[in-house]
């Protein structure tokens, strides 16, 4: 479970509201990225008590990382650990999504050294043995707000009767611009319209992927956790969208399985809005 109010229990645990500490500092930071399958949980927390921690790294205590959204999701850490990766068809976030981290013993731990503990539990800390499998502690809870970027941002759409086309797909300094020499070629006048112009959205990232290898690869493939920040607006936006969805190497090759990754499946929701247009018929 998560505690979101002052808990009470028949012995000192830490957080940050309990007055079981002397120094109760346990503050959590969570950011959360995505790619077509997977949420990836990537925390760092912040921990006072110093007998705590060594407990931690001991071995004599674990820590949990409770992901709360329509049940609980429990995942057991290593002392290292930093990131969880779950699949998308386990969770659902919502903006009641939250997140906790909590301590646990391993081993029944006597509080018998444990000099962090604030004046009242110090007077009998001889006497404190916390169980096996007990919780010692517990974080600040991060709700979920839901702001996860999405790739569409990059686009823009115009109308231009002058077009020697019917589409032209332009990079521009800070969008992708899908230009349209008709407006019944953006499927306005059919329902979902937006994700029948998922065609137009894969050829555009399509460009401007290969436009980015060009700019920051001499060989034609780009490392993304070794290349500084590029300096062209678009370019900049494509790297954090690709760090964002957890994309580490960028090639010709790959462009397909990189837009698959950071475009939210956009082929597939294609195919069914087109399937829903010739089933009724409009």
């Amino acid at each position: 479970m998560i505690y979101r109010k002052d808990a009470n229990f028949p012995y000192p645990v830490l957080s940050n509201t309990s007055h079981s500490y002397a120094d109760n500092l346990f503050d959590l930071d969570v950011t959360v990225s995505e790619n077509a399958d997977y949420y990836h949980f990537h925390f760092d927390y912040e921990i006072d008590s110093e007998f705590m921690k060594e407990q931690i790294s001991c071995g004599k205590a674990q820590m949990i990382l409770i992901i709360q959204s329509k049940d609980n999701k429990f995942f057991k850490l290593n002392t290292a650990q930093r990131s969880v990766k779950l699949h998308k068809t386990r969770i659902s976030l919502t903006k009641r999504t939250s997140i906790q981290l909590h301590i646990q013993a391993l081993d029944d731990i006597p509080f018998a050294k444990n000099d962090d503990l604030s004046e009242f539990y110090l007077q009998f800390r001889d006497q404190l043995t916390v169980p096996r499998f007990f919780l010692l502690g517990y974080s600040n809870v991060i709700v979920f707000d839901g702001s996860i970027n999405k790739p569409f941002d990059l686009f823009e759409k115009k109308l231009n009767e002058n077009l020697k086309s019917d589409i032209k797909v332009e990079l521009g300094q800070e969008t992708i611009i899908i230009h349209y020499r008709r407006p019944e070629f953006q499927f306005n006048h059919l329902p979902k319209s937006n994700v029948l112009n998922n065609v137009y959205i894969y050829a555009g990232l399509t460009k401007a992927l290969q436009a980015f290898i060009k700019n920051n690869s001499d060989d034609g493939d780009v490392d993304l956790d070794e290349i500084q920040e590029p300096e062209g607006s678009l370019d900049l936006k494509l790297y954090n969208l690709m760090k964002k969805k957890n994309v580490t190497e960028l090639n010709m090759d790959n462009i397909d399985e990189v837009i698959y990754l950071i475009s939210d499946r956009i082929i597939e929701r294609y195919t069914a809005a087109l399937g829903e247009v010739v089933m009724h018929g409009s």
